[in-house]
């Protein structure tokens, strides 16, 4: 038994190319710029307009939900600080068959980001081309146009061409983008303070405005932009194979980061509302929205395109309105890079895992996944035409990310029964609790993105699961993951998971094509019931001990990683 506790200690998955060149405020940069991203330019907008100044409510109960899912990847990167780790915690716990999925989902969202952060670049841009009628983004469609599809190509190249940086340059690049992007919405924050119209919480009949409902509460999380706004903090564990001290740095930079996103966004929302010129909100927080039919008055139509900076711009406040439509570019480019980042090295880790062909673990003489980077690039671009804007890709992002998130808890309450002993340099507080919480948030989260979003959602995973399997028909029996009885086994939850939620979601209370079956509030409840129900199935299918540990250290040297 001493040998095995020595074993589960000291045995742990090692990267093979990668460079350990980023420190503790790299590693929180690269998780606060993905946080401080398009979602602090539209989200205070989107969540007004649904809900009105009942939207704080939503700020607040969204920064509790991710804190809890943060807190578990705090655990599990300092665990195994691993290259795209959200998505290789899954295949240690669980083995292939569950990490296959889960490895994807964590794909998928990472590649949705870079096209949706171009979105946000386009559509403040917008206000740069006006005095030439030369349109990028059309206010009253709400969507990106031909020539701004064709820009947002550009820049996704443009993202890519900087990754090819060595990671210690691209540490300086992208830490000097996000002391800007800190720097700029505090700023806002504090200038708009000086402009409080009280009455403006109380607009459309009181702070929960009249006809606005929990239901409608719960839907503006994921629909405004809320949720994808906090989302990002895990950035830091995608790049654990770059970063020095990983086990002590990892867990810090992620509650860090975390800490200074939820509190901007909450005061954003706050002063966003309170600053708000009381002439434009006669109709509500629903008038600062372009019209069905007819002309868009031109300060609605500014407030659109860049709800903060058109708002600077109806105060007066020129200065800082063009400072804003600055950093409307600034913004969403940093997190667009990291996330283009993130993508080569979850690509980079599903090669490890033998999920994806081996040329993705391929790097260059700086440590860069190349193959992986170029290829997160093409897939990237497949997600523009069918979601035209900024709001339509929102909520896919949302519903792929947390169903990403979902795997963290599930892994955790697994090592926890696995290697007890082993090295957590942040252990969770609460985890028996806590975990199957967070569990259920991360459903929750789901469940309210509405069935419309979980069915296209479903098509994705189709997709993959196809993909997939067309690369370990083609590949050579020593590169395919083992997919033995075992594995099977300790994945036996996961077709009814991913069935039970599309059937849950189907008949409750958030559509579009939702049946409604499900009364208010029991439906809520049925799904934390069900979560319940599959935590802790999987807890009783995981790996068995030995076999995890042979799984980890499988992974603990170089099984063909080449620089090339």
């Amino acid at each position: 038994m001493a040998a095995e506790a020595a074993a589960a200690t000291t045995t742990r998955p090692a990267d093979v190319g990668l460079r350990r060149d980023m420190g503790l405020i790299g590693a929180t940069w690269a998780s606060e710029t993905s946080i401080i991203g398009s979602g602090w330019l539209f989200g205070s907008y989107f969540a007004a307009l649904a809900v009105g100044p009942a939207a704080i409510i939503d700020w607040l109960i969204g920064g509790a939900a991710v804190a809890i899912l943060a807190l578990v990847h705090a655990e599990l990167g300092g665990m195994y600080p691993v290259a795209g780790g959200t998505a290789r915690f899954p295949h240690f716990a669980f083995g292939s068959v569950a990490g296959i999925s889960f490895g994807f989902f964590s794909w998928l969202q990472a590649i949705t980001v870079a096209p949706i952060e171009c979105f946000a670049v386009m559509q403040y841009g917008q206000y740069w081309f006006n005095a030439h009628h030369f349109y990028i983004f059309n206010a009253t469609s709400g969507l990106v146009t031909g020539p701004g599809f064709i820009f947002t190509i550009i820049l996704m190249a443009i993202f890519t061409g900087i990754n090819f940086l060595a990671m210690r340059l691209f540490t300086h690049v992208n830490s000097a983008i996000t002391w800007w992007k800190v720097a700029i919405p505090t700023a806002t924050i504090i200038v708009l303070l000086f402009y409080w119209h009280s009455g403006n919480f109380s607009v459309g009949g009181g702070f929960i405005p009249a006809g606005v409902g929990w239901k409608d509460i719960f839907t503006a999380l994921p629909a405004s932009g809320i949720v994808f706004a906090y989302l990002g903090f895990e950035q830091a564990d995608q790049l654990a194979g770059e970063v020095k001290n990983a086990q002590k740095n990892l867990p810090r930079a992620i509650i860090l980061a975390m800490v200074i996103g939820t509190v901007i966004y909450i005061m954003l929302q706050v002063v966003f509302i309170a600053a708000m010129k009381p002439s434009l909100l006669t109709h509500g927080f629903a008038g600062l929205a372009c019209p069905a039919k007819g002309p868009c008055p031109t300060v609605v139509s500014n407030i659109v395109s860049g709800p903060f900076a058109g708002t600077a711009g109806a105060l007066g406040l020129g200065a800082l309105a063009i400072i804003l439509y600055l950093d409307a570019f600034i913004s969403p480019f940093g997190t667009g890079l990291m996330y283009q980042t993130s993508t080569s090295r979850i690509g980079y880790g599903l090669a490890r895992n033998r999920y994806y062909p081996s040329v993705f673990q391929w790097v260059d003489r700086n440590g860069i996944p190349w193959i992986s980077l170029i290829c997160a690039f093409l897939f990237g671009l497949v997600f523009l035409l069918p979601f035209p804007s900024w709001h339509s890709l929102v909520s896919l992002v949302t519903g792929a990310s947390v169903l990403m998130y979902a795997g963290a808890p599930l892994s955790l309450g697994a090592f926890r029964g696995q290697v007890p002993e082993a090295a957590r340099p942040y252990r969770m507080p609460g985890a028996v609790w806590l975990a199957p919480l967070a569990f259920i948030v991360a459903n929750m989260i789901i469940y309210w993105s509405g069935f419309e979003t979980v069915w296209k959602l479903g098509v994705c995973i189709v997709i993959g699961y196809v993909l997939i399997s067309v690369c370990m028909i083609f590949a050579r029996p020593e590169s395919r993951p083992p997919l033995d009885r075992l594995n099977w086994r300790s994945a036996q939850w996961l077709p009814v998971y991913l069935l039970g939620m599309g059937v849950i979601s189907w008949t409750g209370q958030f559509g579009p094509d939702n049946t409604g079956r499900l009364p208010f509030w029991w439906d809520m409840l049925v799904v934390a019931l069900f979560s319940l129900v599959i935590y802790y199935w999987a807890q009783y299918s995981k790996l068995p001990r030995e076999e995890m540990q042979m799984v980890v250290a499988q992974q603990s040297g170089p099984p063909g990683a080449r620089v090339h």
